[in-house]
């Protein structure tokens, strides 16, 4: 099998040494690294079409490279019209390879393409060196065209590392290219 190369991946290896001035590692270790990536979109409409499961699928796998599963609800809640067991959402956990190629693709062609776009808040990391970010909507990535979306749906993205700050996770993505607010 070919090793693939991503640029994202060539400039994590090129960053470490920076990272460990920059913090004081002198364990390469211990240098602060991405895990993986998770991505999650809720979607409530399906509770009265179970078509939007498929289609929402099928966007999330050509956005991500990977088929996505199916979350289903936990209990019943009847304000929500919601019975347990119900499919509510999808999820998509990448590593590897494929995390490369999504982190690749969301830094430098999908953020750049939306709407008003000053960066990416600073301040939604949770505290252990993990960041989310949320994508309003799906169009954003080159993959999907405009012709077969039916509705725009947004998305989550998580993007966990093994640092042990919030402060060496941001310099982190900083340096891998991650476009934070001024």
């Amino acid at each position: 099998m070919e090793k693939i190369e991503l640029p994202i991946k060539k400039r994590f290896a090129a960053i470490q040494p920076q990272l460990a001035e920059r913090h004081g590692y002198t364990n390469p270790m211990a240098i602060p690294r991405v895990e993986k990536i998770v991505v999650n979109m809720g979607l409530g409409e399906a509770r009265e079409d179970s078509k939007v499961i498929d289609k929402a699928s099928k966007e999330i796998a050509a956005i991500t490279l990977q088929r996505p599963a199916v979350t289903r609800a936990k209990k019943s809640v009847s304000n929500f019209k919601v019975r347990a067991g119900m499919p509510v959402g999808l999820r998509v956990t990448l590593r590897g390879v494929k995390m490369w190629a999504f982190l690749d693709r969301l830094v430098n062609i999908a953020l750049p393409r939306v709407r008003d776009f000053r960066g990416v808040p600073s301040n939604s990391f949770d505290g252990r060196g993990n960041y989310s970010l949320g994508i309003r909507e799906q169009m954003v990535f080159p993959e999907i065209s405009f012709e077969q979306v039916d509705a725009t749906r947004g998305f989550d993205v998580t993007i966990v590392t093994t640092a042990k700050t919030d402060e060496e996770a941001r310099s982190l993505l900083e340096l891998l290219g991650m476009p934070f607010r001024k």
